[in-house]
């Protein structure tokens, strides 16, 4: 593994730490379980901003790992996903690059082709339809 790998990998462990401490820290205090964080997050326009922001930003990051995840042969990406929901995007997006960059080390893999499995596309189709529903309750 090349010097930059290593410091690249060593950037995405920083942030998933700091955004699983931003993060935890902030969820903790939220009254009302998922349905109360969904109205804290449309309090006002600039908190609807940033949860749509934040949504669709899950919808892309959904696409490109799992692609990414078919095309480098990796397991379990459906676990990182299940975490963006869970936990924050902030953490399993960069926990799922080190994954990745470890898979790209050796550059053989780098250009390697990829398909999704139908399982796959239902996956993504739910989080697009996830994302689209805290879309329509936080700006409604």
């Amino acid at each position: 593994m090349k010097t930059n790998q290593k410091f690249l990998i060593a950037f995405y462990a920083f942030v998933a730490i700091a955004a699983f401490i931003a993060t935890f820290s902030q969820n903790i205090h939220v009254q009302g379980g998922f349905a109360g964080f969904l109205d804290a997050a449309k309090a006002n326009a600039g908190a609807r901003s940033l949860s749509v922001d934040i949504a669709l930003f899950l919808e892309a990051a959904a696409v490109f790992m799992v692609i990414e995840a078919r095309r480098l042969g990796m397991r379990l990406v459906w676990l990182y996903l299940l975490g963006g929901f869970l936990i924050a995007i902030s953490v399993t997006f960069p926990l799922f690059m080190i994954a990745r960059e470890t898979l790209l080390a050796p550059a053989a893999k780098a250009d390697a082709p990829w398909s999704l499995t139908t399982l796959d596309l239902m996956g993504l189709a739910i989080v697009t339809a996830l994302v689209a529903a805290v879309c329509w309750y936080t700006l409604t």
